[in-house]
């Protein structure tokens, strides 16, 4: 007798429009060159701060920022609100909050009460 599965074929299956070559990983850079990158760049940032600029930036050592201007903008608007938000929530009482909650559900419609949950009464 012949063997019933030799007309079968081994192997992973292969797909149409899928190539046989795996995915190229990138190469990453050797630590020499990015310790000499991380290098430059601080160097460049405490010669600017020497010259006299206005701002002064508190670079950490091997730590560059990388966000961009709108990124900045963004995290000191986010920060002045959260400051305002803050503020404004000590500048009342738990007293005040109660009684302006109160004022609030007064002022609610009867669309917004609580139906009865039973039908009996």
């Amino acid at each position: 007798m012949s063997d019933p599965y030799g007309s079968v074929a081994s192997g992973s299956l292969k797909l149409k429009g899928v190539s046989d070559h795996k995915i190229k990983k990138k190469k990453k850079r050797k630590d020499k060159e990015l310790k000499q990158m991380v290098e430059n760049t601080v160097k460049e940032d405490g010669d600017s701060l020497q010259e006299g600029c206005s701002s002064q930036v508190v670079v950490k050592k091997g730590y560059v920022d990388k966000r961009t201007k709108a990124e900045l903008a963004f995290e000191r608007v986010k920060q002045k609100r959260q400051e305002e938000e803050i503020l404004e929530k000590a500048s009342k009482t738990h007293k005040e909050r109660i009684m302006d909650f109160n004022r609030h559900l007064d002022n609610l419609t009867e669309h917004f009460d609580i139906p009865k949950v039973s039908w009996t009464k």
